[in-house]
């Protein structure tokens, strides 16, 4: 209990005894009775649930204070005789335990209890709880010991230095009739703490991270590490692959070790207790849109704390910094699988069947595409690109005709008629 909250109980307990140790001198039936009415009404006790005053209560109260002549520190509460003294373990117990964590200093509270048991230390009907074990080696300094970590507050020297991003669970939109909920994928820059961009997904999958990264890299520039967590979207080779072509490098935090990330889940903690209370959209464009808003109005507005600048401010005031992001920045995102070129020419990609160059038969490619652009493959063969390849047209490949020189011709097509023959459309033609 602090000193304010002693003083406040202390400051209570004057004002229900004031009229008997300070006022007019009292006959013994007077001063009965004021201690009966004051014990039949209702009080609000600081700090308590309790609503009623017993008379040995008062009366132990008026004889503290005037043992005391009137001072008002001796009715503070009082703290117990054994604070921080273990009650259920006896000091045998107590002294067996503290002997055997100085002997198996890594041993956890479990084992300690296993083994006064096991050498018969403890008493048969004595049942030792975690807990309390651990409260006493917590008393004499003795609990599990645990590495010091050296740990630093750090900042980026110059905007795009150091680009920090996590995933936020976010609230639940209706989707198609259904709640669904919601996952913030941002970047901040570890600099200036300007959002180089952050919206609101579906999933946390690797498509929606590399969504973000893509558009994030489009509207601020390269950075020059990219620092994540250990997430399954983090620790793929296909982002590992995005940011070394691109000259970034991807860095993963130690597990289990958030505080070095603590800039973007302050932020995080902002959009909480700043923007989702504010928000009375129902879809996620809604959700986005507002979002957007809210970064480019308030947040890289606002004067951040740590900085005492705006994030807008103090990334703009460094733009000599900035790596421009590739003009082919979508070809960096393209995905890479490895197939082989059948005799036939064709090769198979995610149910679609296209015809690679000839001079790739029995070859193992490398096939580059985008998964929403089935139209454009590229086609890679020891470190060499064949071009795009060409979706497989049956109906054309069934004209095609090889001379002599294995030159191929494609021959013309039928002409189509206007004949439906057949007993099943007579009933349909004209005479």
């Amino acid at each position: 209990m602090t000193e304010e909250q002693k003083k406040t109980i202390a400051a209570f307990r004057f004002g229900v005894i004031c009229e008997l140790v300070n006022g007019a001198r009292l006959s013994v039936g007077e001063q009965a009775k004021l201690i009966r009415d004051k014990c039949a009404r209702k009080w609000q006790i600081p700090y308590s649930e309790k609503t009623r005053i017993s008379r040995g209560t008062i009366l132990r109260w008026m004889r503290r204070y005037r043992a005391s002549n009137g001072r008002l520190e001796s009715l503070y509460p009082q703290d117990r005789s054994d604070r921080g003294k273990s009650r259920v373990i006896d000091e045998e117990t107590a002294l067996a335990l503290i002997q055997l964590r100085q002997e198996m200093p890594r041993a956890t509270v479990a084992t300690l209890i296993k083994q006064l048991q096991t050498r018969g230390i403890s008493k048969p009907a004595t049942v030792l709880c975690p807990s309390t074990v651990y409260r006493l080696l917590a008393e004499h300094r003795l609990k599990h010991p645990k590495a010091a970590v050296d740990r630093r507050k750090f900042e980026a020297e110059c905007v795009n230095d150091l680009w920090q991003s996590d995933v936020m669970h976010g609230p639940q939109i209706r989707v198609n009739g259904k709640r669904q909920k919601t996952y913030l994928i941002a970047i901040l820059d570890d600099h200036s703490r300007l959002i180089p961009y952050a919206e609101f997904y579906l999933n946390e999958r690797l498509s929606s991270y590399t969504d973000c990264l893509k558009r994030a890299l489009a509207c601020r520039g390269l950075p020059r590490k990219l620092y994540v967590d250990n997430g399954s979207a983090f620790r793929c080779k296909q982002l590992e692959h995005i940011c070394a072509s691109m000259g970034v490098a991807l860095i993963h935090s130690k597990p289990y070790t958030p505080e070095g990330r603590g800039k973007i889940e302050r932020f995080f903690r902002t959009i909480r207790s700043d923007f989702l209370p504010h928000f009375r959209g129902e879809s996620l464009l809604d959700l986005n849109e507002v979002l957007d808003l809210w970064l480019e109005d308030v947040y890289h507005r606002r004067v951040h704390g740590s900085t005492g600048q705006s994030p807008f401010a103090r990334f703009t005031e460094n733009l000599h910094c900035l790596r421009p992001a590739p003009e082919n920045l979508n070809d960096f995102f393209r995905h890479t699988a490895r197939r082989r070129v059948a005799k036939d020419r064709s090769i198979v990609l995610n149910g679609c069947l296209y015809e690679a160059p000839v001079a790739l038969i029995g070859c193992q490619v490398e096939l580059l595409y985008q998964p929403d652009e089935n139209n454009r493959v590229e086609v890679r063969y020891q470190s060499r690109s064949y071009g795009l390849v060409q979706r497989v047209d049956v109906h054309v490949n069934s004209r095609v005709k090889r001379n002599r020189d294995h030159h191929t011709e494609i021959a013309p097509g039928k002409e189509k008629t206007a004949y439906r023959g057949g007993a099943l459309w007579a009933k349909d033609l004209k005479p």
